[in-house]
């Protein structure tokens, strides 16, 4: 069946997004570059019809170490649909892999020394996280250690020894890294471009992380406090919340503002709780603003103050009431005040916790 949505209508998903620095910690849309160059074969080739893979020959001498690299790769062309066939195998994979200290290091860069560090999505825990890579404008004299990682699909089946596509990372690094452990979390991004490559060189993905209460309501964009759809079999629709009811306040925060009331005071809102934020966590989002950082862990009760503030408008913060930095209580039960006609009513409602991550090439 088709699914429809009102023009007017403005969706809690939507409004996580808008209001994200409730909660940078559950919410926020992040960009990163990886340093890969990848190549394919000029022939007109379809790659998809290859199914098959196997691995060469290990190198006893770097059993361990190769061993963890090719489960990183066998694990993500597995995804892809294809098998592991020593037999006949339609495609051989070869890896190739570097790590030693530069020998033209010239020391850090002392301009750069309070530079802002490298984030990348780790698949394996499902977070961004920090790495010790220089960016990609730095020169190699800046970097102490020197990384190289690559693999390449070799043909079997219809031109032997053909290189149909390859993938390779040359990485800058201020400090000692694990080759194994730089596969683990590389291997899946560099797949990304396999079989169609977007990018040859300096890969951009961009990562959109959410995880907000749905409550299945949606709001007209029009007028804030007054709901414009309920979706069927919600929380919102079991509790009984029906369209064109009036919201007057959830959990004691007023909504009879406009959206660009809503907007003014969140705005304020950030600017005025910057203090409470921890800078160790900070990063840049995809929309370039520079001073994303989480809540600091020990300021968990001035924030939550901060949300209780009728000034600061924080009504949609409900959509985090979940973390202990927006309600301390840990009850993620949201109270609804309710119009009606003439009919003025509390409603209860228990919204379900939606969380999801895309990874994407941008």
């Amino acid at each position: 069946k088709k699914e429809c949505k009102k023009g007017n209508a403005i969706t809690e998903e939507q409004l996580a997004t808008a209001f994200s620095m409730y909660s940078l910690e559950t919410t926020s849309e992040r960009e990163f570059v990886c340093p890969f160059k990848t190549t394919v074969t000029a022939d007109p080739v379809d790659l998809g019809k290859f199914k098959t893979f196997a691995f060469s020959a290990i190198d006893e001498n770097n059993s361990k170490l190769e061993t963890a690299i090719n489960e990183s790769i066998e694990k993500e062309l597995t995804k892809k649909g294809m098998t592991v066939d020593t037999d006949r195998p339609d495609i051989i994979v070869q890896t190739f892999y570097f790590f030693d200290k530069n020998p033209n290091y010239k020391g850090a860069n002392k301009i750069l020394v309070e530079k802002e560090p490298i984030y990348r999505y780790n698949f394996n825990h499902s977070k961004m996280e920090t790495f010790p890579f220089l960016n990609s404008m730095s020169a190699e004299a800046e970097a102490e250690y020197l990384l190289q990682f690559g693999f390449r699909l070799i043909d079997q089946r219809d031109v032997p020894g053909r290189i149909l596509w390859e993938c390779e990372a040359n990485e800058l690094l201020e400090d000692s890294y694990r080759l194994d452990e730089y596969a683990r979390i590389h291997a899946p991004l560099m797949c990304m471009q396999y079989p169609y490559v977007k990018y040859q060189r300096n890969v951009p993905f961009k990562v959109n992380q959410k995880t907000y209460n749905y409550t299945g309501l949606s709001y007209d964009i029009d007028r804030m406090e007054q709901i414009a759809d309920v979706d069927k079999n919600s929380p919102a629709y079991a509790a009984g919340l029906r369209p064109r009811d009036i919201v007057e306040k959830i959990n004691d925060q007023k909504m009879n503002y406009t959206a660009e009331e809503f907007s003014a005071a969140y705005k304020g809102f950030i600017t005025n709780t910057m203090k409470y934020r921890d800078p160790k966590t900070q990063f840049t989002d995809a929309n370039g603003f520079k001073r994303c950082m989480f809540w600091d862990t020990f300021k968990y009760s001035q924030v939550a103050d901060a949300i209780q503030k009728p000034g600061n408008k924080t009504t949609y913060s409900y959509l985090y009431y979940y973390a202990p930095y927006i309600n301390p209580s840990g009850n993620n039960a949201c109270t609804f005040d309710i119009k009606r006609g003439k009919n003025k009513m509390e409603i209860i409602v228990r919204p379900t916790i939606r969380r999801s991550v895309t990874v994407e090439v941008k």
